[in-house]
């Protein structure tokens, strides 16, 4: 029986909602931070703790299977989410915003991450494959567009706020919020009329220690798919491939704000919202965009090397500004365009790696587990990168990550790929 509800009705809006805290939680609680007063070392400390649900989001994903729908997983998790912008909303005006706030951000990413494994299961569930490939450019679409909904025009909004409101930074940020969770409450009033009740969306007939063993043999044949070197390559590949970019990624925001007094680029939110945002976003887009097609057509061995060339080396463009410290729009969206299209075409390789490691009988859990291990790369090294970027500078910071570039391609000189992988038969 062919379902009334149009995939078009819930597919946009399910994506926007699953975008857009992940970017809230990575990218704009870095920026707010920034503002609040916290120190790089601090920033880069606190906000990579963050990234940890996403981490260990494959230890719990088969527990989202048992227990439950899909749909009623999306739900509540939507609400709870919108339950916890409220709470930073309204603590961070309080003597204990720094806590508080933290405390709901990292509701909110443990909210998010599985609102990712719900999300995907609804839609696998709900739509053929001809609709799931149909769909996909749809769902990705509008995930990009949180994206720059959160790292773009919600900055920029802020830095008009702090105008109109005389430089109060905590009030317009709770303003922020405020906004954030009545949008996230009205996603969950939509979704509850517009997402369809699927009847294969039942809460499954098995029990917890069965998912216990299927944990187990999951991740025994996640470790055993290779022999113990090749699997250690894997592993390295997947923990360093983006090194470089995780040792960049919260320093950069702080890098484009501060002013030229800390060794910035002092830009203020709304060109922030503009250079980084928007224009920084399509680059990366644009990026994958032809990465996949080029993959497409001659495999992604051929193409890999260029991959980890183009990953890497536009990082330089950071070294460039913070020698010169120009500060002119047109000049940073330039460099900044040409850094995120050489990772949009460089994250390529890492994508469809894991694909291509992931195949067999448990490919869903152990594309899972990779990103999970790719995730923790990032974490750890953000993690330090404040400390390092306040113990020499950014002049220095920048040039020591231009040197780390050389882990990504010791990495990446080890692996074994079929010479046909990726390419379109």
């Amino acid at each position: 029986m062919k379902n009334k509800i149009s995939p078009w009705s819930w597919v946009p809006t399910l994506y926007f909602a699953e975008g857009l805290p992940n970017v809230l939680v990575t990218g704009l609680a870095a920026v707010m931070y920034m503002q609040m007063g916290l120190s790089d070392a601090e920033l880069g400390l606190y906000t990579g703790w963050l990234a940890l649900p996403w981490v260990v989001k494959p230890l719990w994903s088969p527990f989202v299977d048992l227990l439950k729908t899909k749909r009623w997983w999306v739900l509540t998790m939507q609400l709870l989410i919108g339950a916890a912008l409220a709470g930073i909303a309204f603590t961070l005006p309080t003597a204990m915003w720094f806590q508080c706030t933290m405390f709901f951000l990292f509701v909110m990413a443990f909210a998010s991450a599985t609102h990712d494994i719900s999300a995907d299961g609804f839609y696998m569930i709900e739509l053929d494959e001809h609709n799931q490939a149909k769909f996909v450019g749809i769902r990705n679409t509008f995930y990009r567009l949180a994206v720059i909904f959160g790292n773009g025009l919600l900055v920029s909004f802020a830095g008009v706020l702090q105008v109109l409101f005389r430089n109060r930074i905590a009030f317009t940020w709770s303003l922020i919020f405020y906004g954030l969770a009545g949008l996230f409450i009205a996603l969950w009033l939509y979704h509850g009329v517009k997402m369809p009740r699927p009847a294969a969306d039942v809460q499954k007939d098995d029990s917890v220690s069965n998912v216990m063993a299927g944990l187990k043999t999951m991740f025994v044949t996640f470790f055993t798919k290779f022999p113990p070197r090749e699997t250690f390559v894997v592993i390295m590949f997947l923990l360093f491939y983006r090194f470089p970019e995780a040792l960049l990624n919260t320093m950069t925001k702080t890098f484009l704000m501060r002013p030229n007094s800390s060794g910035g680029l002092g830009l203020s939110p709304q060109e922030y919202g503009l250079v980084n945002g928007t224009v920084g976003l399509i680059g990366l887009l644009l990026g994958g965009i032809v990465g996949g097609l080029l993959v497409s057509r001659d495999g992604m061995k051929k193409w890999l090397w260029p991959m980890v060339w183009a990953i890497t080396l536009p990082d330089i463009v950071y070294v460039i500004l913070s020698y010169t410290l120009n500060s002119n729009v047109f000049v940073v969206g330039s460099l900044l365009f040409v850094e995120q299209f050489g990772y949009g075409f460089g994250f390529t390789a890492l994508t469809l790696y894991m694909l291509y490691y992931s195949q067999g009988k448990y490919k869903t859990s152990h594309y899972a587990i990779c990103t999970g291990i790719s995730y923790l790369g990032l974490m750890l090294p953000g993690m330090v990168s404040g400390y390092i970027k306040d113990a020499v500078g950014y002049q220095v910071f920048f040039n020591i990550v231009m040197v780390t570039c050389i882990i990504t391609f010791v990495v990446t000189a080890f692996l074994k790929i079929e010479p046909e992988f990726g390419k379109k038969k």
